[in-house]
């Protein structure tokens, strides 16, 4: 049954500083309760740094971490709108990571192909944990201008989804086709983070911590799980 979930807000000036501490801080906590770390990456440019600054942490067993997308746009893996791409060039390519730990959604392919192979993908591992879901660690998450996160959008069907885990998605801007994690799966995560880097954002923030709103990034509430806001302004 899902809960209040009172989140927590982290002001910083030191933002992709900060955030890859915050990160990497849970991957050694996680490792020690559990042997692995599940971390999910966001879209957009806000990670990027955050990104680059934790490539560059010395002590992190990436051998023990796994890597997935809360969302991918339908486009090959080397388009500059695929964020794939781009957590390749700002990690993946800086860091010693097993290739088999990095869970890639295929934009390339049929979307629903593409949807319901990452979806067995992550049941595959979960299955092994005795979950229902898998449960990430970490998940990262962005915001959008219209308060939208990962590819939900504000009235799209894909928010009503209550079963599956990955389904493929429409956006209002290029590229419009998309494949994205659901609510379910987001609100099984252990921690959600928000990343935020943008100081117009803060009166949608507000909105969303005043519980009065009915944008997408709203109805992120773990089950068994927090969310913090780590804004960085």
């Amino acid at each position: 049954m899902q809960t209040d979930v009172i989140p927590s807000v982290i002001h910083t000036p030191d933002f992709a500083p900060d955030a890859a501490r915050f990160i990497a801080e849970a991957a050694h906590a996680a490792i020690a309760r559990a042997g692995v770390f599940r971390l999910a990456l966001s879209g957009g440019n806000t990670p990027r740094p955050v990104h680059e600054t934790l490539a560059g942490i010395g002590d992190l067993p990436w051998e023990k971490i796994q890597i997935t997308f809360g969302d991918e746009r339908c486009v090959p893996p080397d388009d500059s709108a695929s964020n794939y791409r781009m957590a390749r060039e700002s990690l993946l390519d800086r860091i010693s990571i097993p290739a088999g730990n990095v869970f890639r959604i295929r934009g390339e392919i049929d979307p629903e192909a593409a949807a319901q192979e990452y979806e067995a993908q992550l049941a595959a591992f979960a299955a092994r944990f005795g979950e229902a879901r898998y449960r990430h660690d970490i998940l990262i998450l962005g915001l959008g201008e219209d308060g939208h996160t990962a590819s939900l959008f504000p009235g799209s069907p894909a928010l009503a989804e209550a079963a599956r885990n990955v389904i493929p998605a429409t956006g209002p801007k290029p590229p419009p086709q998309r494949i994205t994690m659901t609510l379910p799966l987001i609100n099984a995560s252990r921690h959600v983070v928000f990343l935020v880097n943008d100081a117009g954002k803060q009166p949608i923030i507000d909105e969303i911590l005043a519980g009065s709103s009915a944008r997408p990034a709203a109805r992120v509430r773990p089950v068994e799980g927090k969310v913090t806001w780590l804004l960085g302004h």
